[in-house]
C-alpha cells in the first residue's frame, strides 16, 4: 500500500500567512521590519528563521529566545481566531481515506499543529503524525521524512510526499521519495524543476496515486 506523507502549513491548512503577521508584529517591536519576500527566502524557500535577522544584528540568544515564545503564543491566538481551511481538503483526504495509510510530516510545533487540526477536524484520517519535537533538522534537511520512514518502516520508493514549498520538496527529494508539489500565494515563485508533479489544486493529487 502506498503512503502519503503530507506536509501540513500551506498544505492541509492555510497557516503561513498567519506565521508571517505573528513573525513580523514581533520583530517590529524590536525595530526588525519583516517583509513577505524576505520571509519567502528565509521561511519557504531555504527553511531558516527570520530571527536570524534578529541576532545578524547583535542581539543576544536569550533575548531572541524570548521573542520567539512571543510569536509563539500570537501565532496560537491567530490560529484559534482566523480561518484556517483550505478548499477541497477535506474532500481529498476522505476520497484517499482506506486506500493509502496517511501520515503528516510537518516543521510545526506539536502545539501548533493541535491548536489547527482542534478546528479543521482533520486527525482522524491520519495514521501518524511526526512534528518540530520529534527530529533534529528541519526542512529542507531529509531528516523529518526519515524519522517518518525509520519510525513507521516505510521504504522511500512505496511514498510519496505531498508540499508546498521548495524546501519541503528539497526534505523529500533527498530521502528518495517522490514528491507532488500544490503551490500556494506563498510558495507559488519556487522552483518545482524535482518535483515528481506540480498540480494547481490539492483536489487533483489522488488521480495521480489511486486509479
Amino acid at each position: 500500500m502506498v503512503t502519503v506523507l503530507w506536509d501540513n502549513d500551506g498544505v492541509l491548512v492555510n497557516s503561513e500567512g498567519l506565521f508571517f503577521r505573528a513573525t513580523r508584529r514581533t520583530l517590529h517591536q524590536v525595530g526588525v521590519e519583516l517583509t513577505r519576500d524576505t520571509f519567502v527566502q528565509y521561511s519557504l524557500r531555504e527553511g531558516k528563521s527570520a530571527f536570524d535577522l534578529a541576532a545578524d544584528r547583535g542581539m543576544s540568544q536569550v533575548r531572541i529566545a524570548a521573542l520567539r515564545e512571543e510569536r509563539d503564543g500570537l501565532y496560537t491566538e491567530l490560529l484559534r481566531s482566523e480561518p484556517l481551511l483550505i478548499e477541497g481538503v477535506e474532500q481529498t483526504l476522505a476520497r484517499l481515506q482506506g486506500q493509502v495509510k496517511m501520515g503528516v510530516v510537518t516543521s510545526s510545533k506539536r502545539e501548533h499543529f493541535d491548536a489547527q487540526h482542534e478546528i479543521t477536524g482533520f486527525l482522524p484520517y491520519f495514521d501518524f503524525v511526526i512534528c518540530r519535537e520529534d527530529y533534529v533538522n528541519s526542512k529542507p534537511h531529509p531528516d523529518p521524512y526519515l524519522t517518518a520512514l525509520r519510525e513507521q518502516g516505510l521504504a522511500a520508493e512505496d511514498c510519496i510526499v505531498v508540499e508546498d514549498s521548495e524546501r519541503g520538496l528539497s526534505a523529500a527529494t533527498a530521502c528518495g521519495i517522490r514528491c507532488i508539489v500544490v503551490p500556494n500565494e506563498w510558495t507559488s515563485s519556487g522552483n518545482f524543476d524535482t518535483a515528481w508533479s506540480v498540480v494547481e489544486r490539492i483536489d487533483c493529487v489522488p488521480g495521480l496515486i489511486i486509479p
